[in-house]
């Protein structure tokens, strides 16, 4: 077990540049805006959204070479586009040449949505996956917590402060690439590969204890039960599609995005001074790391469902109390206390089990098809939700965005309750079985 976690929490530090490279824009934010005198538009739209159409770009075309490259070699390349980005950000003197090196980083965040848990998932035993997997999310916080640390502790660096901020990644990025280096390639893809010697190699050293001939029967007989051009839109596979989606638009509709990206500027609206604003910024993170470590504790142990049914509720309420909080300006620390309640919601439901969930739902050979759809969906409303904040902001104002955003998790809370299946404990093959079964086989009953 050692060693699976070892193998997964290297893979898993994806995420940390995930969480790093999303939020430490924040801390630039304004200083880039007064900068290059950009309008809010331009600067909503292109400067600070340009890694997340980058994201959208990784995550529709992120599962081609994960399944074709493999999982390792690509998570290896997604450590070059982030350092790469790190070091290119911090010496670009104009928006144009500072958004397209932010772009190349959003190529890797995207990528690993889908690399990182599907290989995880398929090394990790059925009792422990959830937890394992959602280690990725673990170090999606605590890359945002540090972010958030760094930005507060740079903020005076130097005479331009925001290329510090930004350029400090490039040292997470290269521990990152070296760790990586001395992963194994996932069982399973080697399977899909016809490489089974290879494959039954790395199984045996998962678990020496375990029925290896068993295990590789099983893994072998779905992956022969696939029709040669299958693709995760036919109708067989209908019903994990739909979850993936829902999962994914529903976790961006939280509005966590727009949040993580301007919590500095939405704490400056609700009164707060700009030094106070990046220091609740830090608060942000630490509860996010202690509820996600929460939500990791008990996903294998209640369920994905449960966890979702709980951050549901959190949602409904913080947001409720965020949009009445600017409606009846009530001003103080009332918006950042409700909104640590918003993060403690977010990081022990959607946060905690989105990755899980979506890189279990899907046969073996159709899964990292099916995270690039699920991260696909993720991302393109990542994208376009945080672009039109300061617009938002600015004509309609934070009430109404807040509101809105608390109607869909109403909705959520829906979708939860009579919708989502429960996976934890069950294989990946049993799963694909159950979720989209086999012509001979009677189809998922929840």
């Amino acid at each position: 077990m050692s060693k699976i976690f070892a193998w997964s929490i290297s893979a898993a530090l994806a995420g940390f540049l995930f969480g790093f490279d999303t939020v430490v824009i924040s801390g630039a934010d304004k200083q880039l805006q007064e900068l290059w005198g950009t309008s809010d538009a331009f600067h909503g739209s292109i400067v600070m959204a340009m890694a997340l159409w980058g994201t959208v770009v990784g995550a529709i075309f992120g599962g081609i070479p994960t399944n074709k490259f493999g999982r390792k070699n690509t998570l290896l390349v997604i450590g070059i586009l982030y350092l790469v980005s790190a070091l290119g950000s911090a010496f670009a003197n104009d928006p144009i040449t500072f958004a397209i090196f932010r772009f190349l980083g959003g190529l890797g965040v995207g990528a690993s949505t889908i690399a990182a848990p599907t290989y995880v998932s398929e090394i990790a035993p059925p009792k422990d996956r959830g937890r394992l997997v959602s280690l990725y999310q673990f170090n999606i916080v605590l890359g945002i917590l540090i972010a958030y640390l760094s930005n507060y502790l740079l903020r005076d660096t130097g005479a331009q402060p925001w290329r510090w901020m930004v350029g400090v990644e490039a040292i997470p990025a290269f521990i990152y690439i070296i760790f990586v280096v001395f992963i194994p390639k996932s069982p399973r893809w080697l399977i899909s590969k016809s490489r089974t010697e290879e494959a039954a190699k790395i199984l045996e050293d998962i678990n020496p204890e375990a029925d290896l001939e068993k295990r590789m029967l099983e893994i072998k007989k779905q992956s022969e039960n696939q029709i040669m051009g299958e693709n995760i839109f036919m109708k067989k596979y209908r019903f994990p599609l739909i979850l993936a989606f829902l999962v994914a638009f529903f976790n961006q509709l939280s509005g966590i995005n727009a949040f993580l990206y301007y919590a500095p500027r939405i704490f400056e609206s609700a009164g707060l001074e700009a030094n106070t604003a990046l220091l609740s910024s830090i608060g942000i993170g630490v509860v996010n790391l202690l509820f996600t470590l929460l939500g990791v504790f008990l996903i294998d142990r209640v369920g994905r469902k449960k966890l979702m049914f709980v951050g549901s509720i959190g949602y409904i309420i913080s947001l409720s109390l965020v949009a009445a909080a600017f409606f009846l300006n009530w001003g103080g620390l009332w918006v950042p206390i409700f909104l640590f309640l918003f993060i403690a919601a977010h990081a022990i439901g959607q946060g905690a089990v989105i990755w899980v969930f979506i890189s279990e739902i899907f046969p073996n050979h159709l899964r990292a098809s099916g995270q690039a759809f699920g991260s696909s969906t993720h991302w393109v409303l990542a994208a376009i939700v945080p672009s039109l904040v300061p617009v938002l902001f600015t004509t309609i104002g934070p009430g109404y965005v807040f509101a809105f955003f608390a109607f869909m998790m109403v909705l959520q809370l829906i979708f939860v309750i009579f919708m989502m299946p429960e996976t934890k404990g069950k294989t990946l093959e049993e799963l694909g079985e159950e979720l989209s079964p086999s012509t001979n086989n009677q189809a998922f009953q929840q």
